[in-house]
């Protein structure tokens, strides 16, 4: 016989019970037991059980990162396209990747943990291979999709080109466009969800399957090649269904008591036959859900009066999922009214940023709602699927101290979560919320956050308008008479593929192993071997290829102040395809010139124009990991101010093409659209800040030559933007509002639709190139090919204004594939000119 210690206890607890919340001491006393107890974790594991009461912790987590830690699933998909590993391969990574995760989640006590948000490329695809929707290019003929076919949906191959890729709502992550018509035919051709929830059982956690829920998904979808535009996508909503029915039944006989089905369209500015949609769909599914709970998850910004009040009277469903975090104004929907004995899934805990929680303040929140809906109601969820963060803060060892207090990573969401669960319960861990609050208040007071000169130097801007002088027409005239470009002048984007040995240099450099000698020399033979490459294509405005830069936002950020960096901080953006977004901590500004060295450098190898290469504020904004301590707008125009310093100091060294990307500047617009002109206001006026005192025309100075470094010949500025994936029709008036003299935009994935814009009740008269071939495909297109699809746009625009060019930077591919790729582009460009030619 033996007294249990209580202290022990405790001890233990924190790991052995770390899935449940408060422990209730029902009875202290004697108990007998083996010599062995103490040695034993079962014996102990019985005694709490029977000892103590156990209530499960409201604690739930929308998603996660898939890539892993240090981008293991990256690596084994490139192994694999390359041909270098098997599918075997890749499944085990896979599975690893997906167990350590569940065992995580588990372990930091997450009750709600999700199965199913895995995927090898895109979620939404992954719907598509469930619906078996495959479109018939791809040449399936039934049977369980394997990767042959995912694939070649995702990215194309030899014969066929991919599926349209397009950002998922506001994010920087892609997802694959479903296509769709009134003769697709539907069939359960993926079983991946129930796979992965016996996986995880059989591994000992018990899931809640996620699925894409039939409205969203079809919303996200498109009208298929050869349908009218007109055709009304939810008109599928009852051939898709029993598809589903079929999965839940699948995942009932598995076991599964939780289904999760995102409908993040819920958020979105929808129509009473959309909202209707939903209503008849649940309905339908409330045979087959029985027995079920079922959530429906949100995010991304509130949810609409009327979306509210559809969504809450659906009966079939259990519990509802909100982003409290971008959508506070649904507080007020449900303080107005919340259904009574449903869960409540209240997402306090930011998925789409990495600054840690302010915990009093989402415990302030959520003792509010639980007034409203109930103690045994409420779950503690993230706002949305950290999919959206990087993984771990674990595996930055050299980020600076005082920032990394700052902040939370994936991981550290999970634990912040099942943190404020405990609270929430009685079981508030006083030293973690202290070490939080003290977080908080560092972050607030330290001097390395604010400067005052840039502060008023951003102040100062909003009262101004920030115009070039003259209009685009006679600047397009004025650089024409400079430039003398032929009638469809080609160029790429501004990247060239980043070599294994290029970022071999790059990173021993960054590490001290290189000298600056060695590296400048090394960076000055490949950009000197891009230009003579262009040169031998005999392509007309070139790029130096940025072999110097890591990211075409991580590279200025370094080159900033008010910028933090992390060695392992990427989030995926599409397929294997990582980025890794700085951390806007602070004020910006910009200590010294950061592109003028390399431009001028590449520009002296050739005569023929080379542009400048920058990353727009609206960009390096929207893909970055930015400070939410003030408003968006105020840290963009800090930016703006910092790139126009860049952008006078290319023009004095004599470079007389500049493209500005702004890339993100639709991904940035919200999601509603009563929210759209403020941001659009803000986010066009930074882009003209940045070149709104560029010259029309050079200036001749005649002098001696001890002052030709105070008076370099300044030439004419051709400003070009890049603008990726963006839904033309309701900014395209914002674009002309920029001013640039030509933009180029990602098409080749979405045939001539982006364009009509440009012709129906718009008078658009800058340059435009729109991309004329995929890089985000291995595959070749043809001279033939290309020329099709300048024909096509040639019927839109006007030849005087057309640019032929890839669809965006070439560094992911390799030269084996761009060399031919740009070949048959600029041959395809010169036919062309003969046809015109011989026609007039």
């Amino acid at each position: 016989m033996c007294r249990i210690s209580v202290l022990y206890m405790n001890q233990v607890s924190q790991h052995i019970l770390a899935p449940f919340t408060s422990l209730r001491v029902i009875s202290v006393g004697y108990l007998p037991f083996s010599s062995s107890f103490t040695t034993s974790p079962p014996s102990l594991l019985r005694f709490s059980f029977r000892y103590f009461s156990v209530r499960a912790m409201a604690s739930h987590v929308v998603g996660y990162p898939r890539m892993g830690p240090k981008r293991e699933l990256k690596f084994a998909l490139e192994s694999f396209w390359d041909g270098k590993s098997s599918a075997e391969d890749l499944q085990k990574v896979a599975a690893d990747l997906r167990s350590s995760i569940w065992k995580q989640m588990s372990d930091d006590g997450i009750k709600f943990i999700p199965s199913n948000t895995f995927s090898y490329y895109d979620q939404v695809l992954d719907t598509t291979a469930m619906l078996g929707a495959v479109p018939p290019r791809y040449g399936w003929n039934g049977g369980e999709i394997g990767f042959d076919v995912y694939f070649s949906m995702a990215r194309g191959n030899a014969s066929v080109p991919a599926m349209e890729m397009t950002k998922w709502f506001d994010t920087n992550y892609h997802y694959i466009v479903p296509e769709l018509g009134p003769e697709v035919n539907f069939s359960y051709a993926s079983h991946k969800a129930v796979i992965e929830y016996k996986e995880a059982k059989d591994l000992g956690v018990d899931t809640v399957p996620v699925l894409v829920g039939p409205v969203s998904y079809l919303l996200l979808s498109k009208p298929a090649k050869g349908v009218e535009k007109s055709f009304s996508l939810l008109s599928l909503i009852d051939k898709i269904l029993p598809v589903y029915e079929e999965v839940v039944a699948d995942l009932k006989a598995a076991g599964a008591t939780w289904i999760q089905f995102d409908e993040p369209k819920l958020v979105m500015d929808l129509g009473a036959h959309e909202l209707q949609a939903f209503t008849h769909a649940y309905s339908a599914l409330e045979a087959s859900l029985s027995g079920l709970n079922v959530l429906i998850e949100t995010y991304f910004a509130d949810v609409p009066a009327e979306a509210y009040k559809t969504l809450t009277a659906l009966k079939s469903v259990t519990g509802f999922g909100f982003d409290l975090v971008r959508g506070s104004k649904t507080l007020d929907l449900i303080k107005g009214g919340f259904p009574s004995g449903k869960y409540l899934f209240a997402g306090v805990v930011d998925g789409r940023n990495i600054w840690a929680n302010d915990l009093a303040s989402s415990l302030s929140v959520l003792n509010a709602l639980e007034g409203i809906v109930g103690k045994d109601k409420l779950v503690v969820s993230t706002s949305c699927s950290l999919l959206h963060t990087a993984v771990d803060l674990v595996n930055e060892p050299k980020l600076d101290k005082e920032i990394k207090s700052w902040l939370a990573f994936a991981a550290q969401k999970v634990v912040e979560v099942n943190a404020l669960a405990k609270a929430l319960s009685g079981q508030k861990d006083e030293a973690f919320f202290s070490g939080n609050a003290a977080a908080q208040a560092s972050r607030k007071s330290s001097p390395r956050v604010t400067n005052e000169a840039v502060q008023q130097a951003a102040a100062a801007l909003k009262g101004s308008d920030h115009r070039r002088s003259s209009n685009v027409s006679a600047r397009l005239d004025a650089q024409q008479k400079k430039l003398n470009l032929p009638i469809l002048p080609t160029t790429t984007i501004g990247s060239f593929p980043q070599t294994l040995e290029l970022r071999r240099v790059r990173r021993e450099y960054k590490a001290k192993k290189v000298s600056e000698e060695d590296y400048v020399e090394a960076i000055k033979k490949e950009i000197n071997k891009v230009v003579k490459l262009q040169e031998e294509l005999d392509i007309d405005v070139l790029v130096h290829g940025e072999p110097e830069r890591n990211d075409m936002v991580e590279y200025f950020g370094e080159q900033l102040s008010g910028f933090a960096f992390t060695a392992n901080g990427w989030v995926q953006s599409y397929g294997s395809r990582c980025v890794k977004p700085p951390i806007i901590y602070g004020d910006v500004s910009r200590p010294k010139a950061m592109t003028v060295f390399w431009s001028s450098l590449a520009q002296s190898m050739t005569k023929r124009p080379m542009k400048g290469m920058l990353t727009g504020p609206v960009t390096i904004l929207n893909w970055s990991f930015v400070r939410n301590d003030q408003p968006r707008f105020e840290t963009c125009y800090q930016i703006a101010l910092a790139i126009k310093d860049e952008v006078e100091d290319l023009e004095k060294a004599g470079i007389t093409v500049i493209q500005i990307d702004e890339a993100a500047l639709r991904e940035g617009l919200p999601l509603r659209k009563s929210e759209h002109g403020f941001y659009l206001n803000w986010a066009v006026h930074s882009f003209r800040i940045t070149n709104c005192g560029v010259e029309d025309s050079t200036q001749v100075l005649s002098s001696s030559l001890s002052l030709c470094f105070s008076f370099l010949e300044r030439d004419i500025m051709d400003i070009h933007t890049h603008m990726c994936y963006s839904h033309f029709n309701d900014i395209i008036h914002s674009i002309i509002d920029m001013d640039a003299d030509v933009i180029t935009i990602e098409n080749s994935r979405s045939d001539e639709k982006l364009l009509s814009v440009f012709r129906e009740g718009v008078k658009y008269g800058a340059g435009i190139g729109p991309g004329v071939y995929d890089i985000h495909s291995p595959r070749i297109p043809s001279e033939e090919e290309i020329a099709d699809r300048v024909e096509k746009m040639l019927a839109v625009l006007e030849s005087n204004i057309l640019w032929v060019n890839p669809d965006c930077g070439l560094k992911t591919r390799k030269y084996a594939e761009v060399k031919p790729a740009l070949s048959n582009m600029v041959a395809a460009a010169k036919r062309l000119r003969t046809k015109f030619a011989s026609s007039h």
